[in-house]
């Protein structure tokens, strides 16, 4: 393989010396065949290694078809498609994008690989480029709505960011008509004056049948929402309860008491959670569900947890990583039944420190399932001795009560360590939609975390600190969940932001500590600006991943993190726990060691990547779901909160967290314009500014499903 690779570049590197010859060329491809006695029948290498030189940015392909050295300066990255026809292109490992306008496009289609040529560069704007060849096809299906002609039909995509209706020949349309929501397979990408072309490959069913609306997302996204029939078997296979033979070499903790606490309408429980005190120190017990003792490496149960990589949590459904039988099963710590676990078993000190740890493969044996709602309403009634009451009191066990007493306790004890160290807290109220039987949103409000959220976070946290420090300092391969610094660029620009305000931040000159962040939003709490400089920061952070590297948690101030808590819903945990029971039971040899180091960082590339489908499928069926609620708002009146200023008008969010559009057309009381570096919107004539955080009034004036946008006027 080594060997086939360094001929090909000995090739690319020969033929690019004789094209930077100008005796020879420009040449066609048959030229330089012939020049070089290659037979016809071997001219597709030829074209693989001119291909590659192409890319390489080292030649171009002219309009007449000619090979000649490339005379701009050639970039590769994706294409990022605006709906107003102009885009971007995004160079990995480059923090700037291209602005490609919208005559330079080159016909290029939204995700398309292509070459790009910067055309200038303006000091303190992006560079600017023109789209000089289309590489690889980034969509090869879309969903859409199908319209019908007399003898064929066209699909407008759901994307917006695809601009171009798909044609669509009478003999593939596979009998969709008006109103079907469609999956299409393009078999053309058109051309100048040609739309692109495609057959109809399902029907997901008409927009106004219930569910059509997720569904589409679904198909969008190409989220795996169907499981195999091998896989439906395997997970048949799959036993009601713990076997006799699972239990040899296990912990028995079945007598220590403990909880499972989450939403009302969880079903896959995979954390419990356990405490007991002795006056000096703290005993704090994590218990995870044993997956991997069911879902075996490579099985067909495995590779279909790895294709998904994650459960996606949408509006109205949830796609498991597992199948039911087991993720609301076996692997569900159910109260009152034994289960396989792996356990986090740490010894914790008066204040705060861990001090000493066990990971240990354990059965268990939950004693309540408990809601957030119920805990935080049995920490609300207890007094500061907790010896407070209420009505259901009697319906607990004696010593429950207590425990979730000292869970409290602990979980400020160690929120307070972890603030210490510079963890970042962001505050914002995610959006809780309700819908209806027929999946209509009723109901749209903010959900803020509470007591009772925030001692499951603190005691996840916790484990999957200690489960990553015990493993990297053991040299094993490992799956970690890191989050570098963000860039210094970035945060030069908050800080000269912030210094309008009278804020500054020490050592932004180097790498900032996180510490300077949460100083920040601690000095801004209740100040107006608190949620404009929040966001802003939120904005500068970098996306947190999956690697096999640990170079450390910015966002949580921790060396050493990893994912372990939820083997149910991720796949980086059930790796982990994987990881985990090979070393627990001395098969961590050499042998094992290469294979993971093999395996271990596709299966980290892969699964960031799953996380991030995941995360803009949920975020897109929020926004349908909530301009599907505004459309029966249209024309009332709400107080907002100005979330976002850009060059083309400000974005007004609700108390319920519906974001709308104020376009600065709407704006009717003077001619506004955006300053880009204090994020204001100023009136030429008025002097009026309106800034990030400033509260106005608005008026609905239309919301769009299709387009999943709301758009306001301000009163």
């Amino acid at each position: 393989m080594a060997q086939e690779k360094d001929q090909f570049e000995r090739r690319k590197k020969v033929l690019y010396d004789m094209i930077c010859d100008k005796q020879y060329f420009p040449m066609k491809i048959k030229e330089i065949a012939v020049l070089l006695q290659i037979p016809k029948e071997n001219r597709q290498d030829l074209k693989e290694v001119l291909d590659a030189l192409i890319t390489d940015g080292k030649i171009e392909l002219t309009s007449k078809g000619k090979y000649r050295k490339a005379t701009a300066k050639f970039l590769q990255g994706t294409f990022i498609a605006h709906p107003k026809g102009y885009g971007f292109v995004e160079i990995e490992g480059r923090e700037s994008d291209i602005f490609i306008p919208e005559d330079q496009t080159g016909g290029a289609m939204h995700r398309d690989t292509v070459q790009v040529a910067i055309l200038k560069s303006t000091e303190g704007r992006r560079q600017e480029g023109s789209v000089v060849r289309i590489l690889e096809h980034g969509v090869h299906e879309l969903i859409g709505t199908f319209q019908k002609a007399k003898s064929y039909g066209f699909v407008l995509p759901d994307n917006q960011r695809l601009t171009s209706d798909i044609f669509i020949p009478q003999e593939a349309g596979l009998g969709a008509m008006d109103g079907h929501k469609v999956l299409v397979e393009l078999t053309s990408y058109g051309g100048k004056g040609r739309n692109p072309e495609g057959r109809v490959k399902q029907i997901i069913g008409h927009v106004n049948d219930p569910g059509t609306d997720i569904l589409s997302v679904v198909y969008e996204y190409e989220l795996p929402h169907e499981f195999p029939e091998k896989v439906m078997n395997q997970a048949a296979r799959t036993p009601d309860s713990v076997q006799e033979a699972d239990l040899a070499g296990r912990k028995d903790l079945r007598d220590m008491l403990m909880v499972t606490i989450d939403g009302e309408d969880a079903k896959d429980l995979d954390d419990a959670v356990s405490l007991r005190c002795d006056g000096e120190y703290y005993y704090l017990g994590v218990h995870i569900a044993d997956v991997t003792n069911y879902v075996q490496e490579k099985s067909a149960l495995d590779r279909e947890a790895l294709l998904r990589g994650t459960s996606v949590y949408l509006a109205d459904r949830v796609i498991p990583m597992l199948p039911h039988r087991l993720s609301n099963g076996i692997c569900s710590l159910n109260a009152g039944v034994d289960r396989l676990a792996m356990s986090c078993l740490m010894k914790i000190d008066r204040k705060g420190r861990i001090v000493d740890h066990e990971i240990c493969e354990s059965v268990i044996r939950v004693d309540r399932r408990m809601s957030y709602t119920e805990v935080q309403r049995i920490l609300e009634s207890l007094g500061e001795d907790g010896n407070g009451g209420f009505p259901e009191r009697q319906t607990y066990q004696e010593d429950l009560i207590p425990m979730l007493r000292e869970m409290e306790r602990l979980m400020n004890l160690l929120r307070s360590g972890r603030r210490k160290r510079g963890s970042i807290d962001f505050n914002f109220p995610e959006a809780k939609v309700v819908l209806d039987e027929n999946g209509v949103p009723v109901e749209i409000r903010a959900h803020e975390s509470n007591m009772a959220t925030r001692i499951i976070e603190e005691f996840m946290l916790a484990a999957n600190e200690t489960v990553a420090q015990y493993f990297y300092w053991q040299e094993i391969p490992f799956v970690y969940r890191t989050h570098e610094p963000p860039d210094e660029e970035k945060i030069q620009k908050l800080a000269a932001f912030i210094a309008n305000f009278g804020y500054g931040m020490k050592g932004i000159s180097d790498e900032i500590h996180p510490k300077e962040l949460q100083k920040l939003l601690s000095r801004i709490a209740d100040t107006p600006e608190e949620t404009m400089i929040s966001r802003l920061t939120l904005r500068s952070m970098k996306q947190a991943r999956y690697t096999t590297e640990s170079t450390g948690h910015f966002g949580l101030a921790a060396q050493h993190y990893c994912h372990f808590t939820s083997p149910i819903r991720r796949y980086p945990d059930l790796q982990i726990h994987r990881i985990i029971k090979d070393t627990l039971r001395g098969r961590m040899r050499q042998e094992k060691i290469e294979h993971y180091k093999e395996i271990l960082p596709e299966v980290a590339e892969h699964c960031s990547k799953t996380e991030r489908r995941a995360d803009e499928a949920e975020r897109e069926t929020v926004k349908l779901k909530k301009a599907e609620y505004m459309m029966r708002h249209i024309g009332e009146e709400f107080d907002a909160v100005i979330s976002g200023i850009m060059s083309y008008g400000m974005y007004a969010e609700l108390p319920n967290t519906v974001e709308g559009l104020i376009h600065v057309s709407r704006m009717y009381d003077d001619r506004y314009y955006y300053r880009e570096e204090t994020y204001e919107m100023y009136g030429m004539d008025t002097g009026r500014v309106y800034r990030l955080g400033d509260a106005v009034r608005v008026r609905v004036l239309d919301a769009d499903k299709a387009a999943k946008t709301v758009d306001f006027e301000l009163v």
